[in-house]
């Protein structure tokens, strides 16, 4: 399948524990940190801001174990069915979805 990726070469990825079901986090690949992914079974990213790549966990330690990836039906986004090794959020937090919009 071919990916449709934005004009800066990213695509957005939704984190979803494979046990609960539960979204973790929401983050942007490009198409190295998408072969990182599937070469070491552990989620990478690009992070926009810094312009580089990153693996989830890298300083928390807190590693999402890829366990199947899965394409929505327009190609242009991706759920990463993860085990993880500890919170998703930043913030210690188990998801990054815990904040409610008034």
């Amino acid at each position: 399948m071919i990916l449709n990726y934005d004009a800066n070469g990213l695509i957005p990825a939704v984190l979803q524990d494979n046990e609960t079901g539960e979204v973790l986090m929401v983050a942007w690949m490009n198409a190295q940190s998408l072969n990182l992914t599937r070469e070491t079974g552990e989620a990478h990213f690009w992070s926009r801001s810094r312009k580089q790549l990153w693996r989830k966990g890298d300083t928390s330690g807190n590693i999402m174990h890829v366990i199947k990836i899965l394409v929505d039906c327009d190609a242009d986004t991706l759920l990463l069915q993860v085990s993880p090794a500890g919170p998703a959020c930043h913030t210690g937090k188990k998801t990054c979805f815990y904040g409610k919009l008034d």
